[in-house]
């Protein structure tokens, strides 16, 4: 499993892909097992459509010439308001989706909105930190060298979720999405061999298997093993388990500590 190719790579993949790269070599050049290694890359989904978009409607205002750097504040400014509303707006429609699951007694998603709450106070205090970069930008003198840059640089963030909400539905150049995925794609294979890391015998892409997908998850979700939220699809594990399967093998301990058993070994 690869990565999701819509940004730089990070710690965790060469975590992971360093360990598998030292497997595959004790079973190739110690036990001289014939491996076929294959790595496939996610290079469609939300995030990259909206990356992609969003960096080409910044390179687009970052190169307009008639945005100057007064112009430029009241984007930034108007831009990091909208920011904020929309964060406050999110955050309640969280919480009153968790005291109602909670009163459902919803174990299932009170854990799933949970999980959104936490993410979403993390991309708060972000937030927070992008609004003091950004109003110490604003308040530079316009003359400063490098002041329209500087602000670009502090208000990148805000501004590609204002330019993608004005602008976004113009984007529609597949090959806009396409060089971001390959983009990042090369980069991670760049790394990969900087690390030392053996190149995969195949690498194929999301994008070759489509129709694929679309059908294995379709009959997953016929099977009754899968349900849509927050739209996404899910494995529905309750289902899984009662239908006599078994899921985390790889897990060491059981539902509330326990151990796992011999049929789930």
């Amino acid at each position: 499993c690869g990565p999701t190719v819509y940004d730089s790579s990070h710690v965790g993949h060469a975590r992971t892909y360093l360990s598998f790269d030292i497997m595959r070599r004790i079973m190739t050049d110690y036990f001289h097992y014939n491996v076929l290694f294959q790595i496939n890359t996610t290079d469609i989904d939300d995030k990259i459509i909206l990356r992609a978009r969003q960096n080409e409607l910044l390179r687009q205002l970052e190169e307009d010439k008639s945005v100057g750097y007064e112009k430029l504040v009241g984007l930034s400014k108007e831009a990091l308001e909208e920011a904020k509303a929309k964060s406050d707006e999110k955050k309640v429609t969280i919480e009153t989706e968790l005291e109602e699951v909670t009163a459902k007694k919803d174990s299932r998603r009170r854990t799933e909105q949970e999980g959104l709450l936490e993410q979403h106070l993390v991309k708060r205090k972000n937030l927070d930190k992008d609004e003091k970069n950004v109003l110490e930008a604003c308040s530079a003198s316009p003359d400063a060298e490098d002041a329209r840059a500087n602000l670009f640089v502090a208000a990148k963030s805000v501004l590609a979720e204002k330019l993608d909400r004005e602008k976004g539905h113009l984007v529609t150049d597949h090959a806009v999405f396409n060089a971001h995925a390959r983009k990042y794609e090369r980069e991670f294979m760049e790394d990969l061999d900087a690390l030392g890391i053996r190149e995969p015998d195949i690498l194929t892409r999301v994008t070759e298997y489509v129709p694929q997908i679309i059908a294995f998850v379709e009959k997953i979700i016929d099977n009754g093993f899968a349900y849509k939220s927050n739209g996404s699809v899910y494995l529905d594990l309750d289902a899984f388990q009662a239908a006599g399967h078994n899921y985390r093998k790889l897990s060491p301990a059981g539902p509330g500590g326990a151990a796992t058993s011999a049929a789930e070994m």
